[in-house]
């Protein structure tokens, strides 16, 4: 009787979390005041920001080119600090053939604020400008910190 009762259940568990995606998503407004309660330490907003290190035209940035533009560029709007980390990146191109990168990951713990906001995508337009990249992907978060 119990295995009756106990299949229809998981069965009915398990769909009630497929559903069509809706049409339209709904967009969180900007500058909407994040919500989170942090167990110790602040809410603030981690970015991480993934540069390619070909150039389109041959070559790629070399680490001294690198260097400067962290330096020069992303410590003075970051002076609180930042990291910097290596990847190698992959994807399949239109063409079928696997394409692959490396990368670095600059991750920048700041305020989730429009001024932040606006000096990240800055130095994205510097990098994309300086070294002819097509992007430079942004992933935002909120976390707690405590220093």
């Amino acid at each position: 009787m119990l295995n009756k009762l106990a299949m229809p259940l998981v069965l009915v568990l398990f769909l009630a979390g497929c559903q069509a995606p809706s049409e339209t998503r709904e967009q969180i407004p900007p500058n909407t005041a994040p919500v989170a309660v942090c167990g110790s330490g602040d809410i603030m907003m981690q970015t991480t920001l993934w540069f390619g290190m070909n150039k389109p035209k041959g070559g790629t940035v070399s680490s001294s080119e690198w260097q400067q533009f962290v330096d020069k560029d992303v410590t003075p709007k970051f002076k609180d600090g930042l990291s910097v980390y290596e990847g190698k990146g992959q994807w399949l191109g239109n063409d079928g053939k696997l394409a692959r990168e490396n990368s670095k990951a600059l991750m920048l713990i700041h305020q989730p604020d429009r001024a932040s906001s606006d000096s990240i995508n800055a130095l994205r337009d510097i990098y994309k400008k300086r070294f002819e990249q097509d992007s430079v992907m942004r992933v935002d978060a909120l976390v707690c910190v405590a220093f």
